[in-house]
C-alpha cells in the first residue's frame, strides 16, 4: 500500500502570501496533525544549521513555522544538529528568538554525549548515536534537499544518517567506500606509470598514499567515474566499482535505522525542502548557484516514501549546467541529474531501496498536493490611458 506524501509546490497561481511556500508549509503540517501528535512530547527538530557563509540552508521563517506548530501541540521543541554548526548559527541567522526555541548541540559541545549501538557492517563495528536524539520522544527531520559529493544527494536520510552520529562515526561511515579493495599494487610496481593514473584525474580524486607510496588511495568524493584514470592503469591494477560508491548509501540507511529505532511508532515526521538545490552538501560552509528548479516540499510520515518522491520531482528538470561549478563535468549518462552531476555509479535512489529492505517504508506513494496550481483568467492587456494613470 502507498504511504502518503504531502506536497507544496514552489509555483503560484497568484502574487499572494499564501500562495507560497512557507503558507504551504502550514497546509501540510495540518495535514501530518502535528500539532495533535506532540503534547508532552520532547521533539528534536533535526536540521543541518551550515557553516560558515553558507546561506542556501533552510530559512529561519520555514524553522519558526514547525517550532510554533509544536509549542502549539503541547509539544517542547529543540531544534538540533553538530556542534560546530550550533555554535555559530546566529551567524546564519538561527537564535533562540528567530526560530522560536532552544538550539543545542545534538552530542554536547565536546560530543561527549552520545550512546553506543552494535551493528557490524564493514570497518563498522559500533555506532556512536547523538545523545539528544536518542533521549527525544519525537522527530522531526527538517531537511534541506541538495546535491551531495559522496552519493550524489543529500535528503531526509543524510540530515539522519549522518546528523544522529558522532564525528568518530561520520568519518567511519565515509571510510566504508573505502573497505572493498579498488587498488592492486602488485600489478603495478612502475612509479613513472602510478604517477600517470594520479595526473590523468583533472578532478584530484587519485593520490598517493599517505603511508605507502606504492598504494593508490582515491577521494570518492571527487571522483565522478570518467575512466580517466582507468585507461592509464595497467590491466586489473584499479577498479572503480559501483560497490564502493554503494557502501556510504548503504551505511548512510543503517545509521537511520538505529536511530529511528529509538522512537516509538508515529512519533517522527519527516520534511524534505527542495529549494536552493545546490551541488553540494551544506556542511562545505558556502553557497553556490542552484544546479536545479526548486521543486517544493515534500512531507510524511514514510522516509523512504518522501525520500522517493523528493527524487522524483527532481529527476523531472535538466539540470542548469551554466550553473554548475566550471570545476566539475557534467556527463550526459541516463539517470537522475544528479548522477549527470556526481557520476553514474552515485546513484541517489540507493539510500531509499536500502532503507526499504530495512523495514523504514515503502517506495510506493501517493501525492498530495496541499494547494494544487490552478491557471487563472488574465485580463485582456490593453492601452492605458493617461487619465487611468
Amino acid at each position: 500500500m502507498p504511504s502518503t506524501v504531502f506536497f507544496g509546490d514552489p509555483r503560484q497561481s497568484r502574487l499572494v502570501a499564501e500562495e507560497t511556500l512557507p503558507l504551504k508549509l502550514d497546509r501540510i503540517l495540518e495535514a501530518l496533525h502535528l500539532r495533535d501528535r506532540v503534547k508532552g512530547e520532547l521533539v528534536a527538530v533535526k536540521m543541518h544549521l551550515g557553516g560558515n557563509v553558507g546561506y542556501s540552508t533552510l530559512h529561519p521563517v520555514f524553522v519558526r513555522r514547525v517550532v510554533q506548530a509544536i509549542k502549539d501541540g503541547g509539544g517542547e521543541p529543540v531544534v538540533t544538529d553538530h556542534a560546530h554548526s550550533t555554535l555559530t548559527a546566529s551567524e546564519r541567522g538561527y537564535t533562540p528568538e528567530t526560530v522560536g526555541c532552544p538550539i543545542l548541540p545534538v552530542a554536547g559541545p565536546n560530543e561527549k554525549y552520545f550512546y553506543t549501538c552494535e551493528r557490524p557492517y564493514k570497518n563498522i563495528k559500533e555506532w556512536g548515536m547523538a545523545g539528544l536524539l536518542h533521549d527525544a520522544t519525537f522527530l522531526v527531520d527538517l531537511a534541506h534537499a541538495k546535491g551531495h559529493p559522496s552519493c550524489s544527494y543529500g535528503g531526509a536520510f543524510k540530515n539522519l544518517a549522518l546528523g544522529s552520529m558522532i564525528s568518530a562515526t561520520r568519518s567511519a561511515e565515509h571510510d566504508t567506500m573505502h573497505f572493498d579493495r579498488y587498488w592492486f599494487k602488485e600489478l603495478c610496481r612502475d612509479a613513472v606509470q602510478r604517477k600517470a593514473i594520479i595526473e590523468a584525474c583533472p578532478f584530484g580524486a587519485m593520490v598517493e598514499d599517505q603511508n605507502d607510496p606504492e598504494e593508490l588511495h582515491v577521494h570518492f568524493e571527487q571522483c565522478n567515474q570518467c575512466g580517466r584514470c582507468l585507461r592509464a592503469a595497467p590491466a586489473g591494477a584499479l577498479k572503480i566499482d559501483p560497490a564502493n560508491f554503494a557502501s556510504f548509501q548503504e551505511a548512510n540507511a543503517i545509521a537511520v535505522s538505529l536511530t529511528l529505532g529509538t522512537f516509538a511508532p508515529g512519533k517522527t515526521i519527516f520534511i524534505n525542502v527542495a529549494t536552493h538545490i545546490t551541488p553540494v552538501c551544506d556542511c562545505f560552509g558556502f553557497t553556490g548557484m542552484p544546479v536545479l528548479p526548486d521543486a517544493g516540499i515534500f512531507a510524511g510520515d514514510d522516509i523512504v516514501a518522501v525520500e522517493q518522491a523528493t527524487l522524483d520531482a527532481i529527476g523531472k528538470h535538466r539540470l542548469i549546467e551554466e550553473h554548475v561549478p566550471l570545476s566539475m563535468e557534467v556527463q550526459p549518462v541516463q539517470g537522475h541529474p544528479f548522477q549527470q552531476l556526481h557520476g553514474p555509479y552515485k546513484d541517489p535512489y540507493l539510500v531509499v531501496k536500502y532503507g526499504e529492505g530495512l523495514g523504514l517504508g515503502t517506495r510506493a506513494y501517493e501525492i498530495v498536493d496541499v494547494m494544487p496550481v490552478q491557471k487563472v483568467a488574465r485580463a485582456p492587456v490593453g492601452h492605458i490611458s493617461a487619465a487611468a494613470l
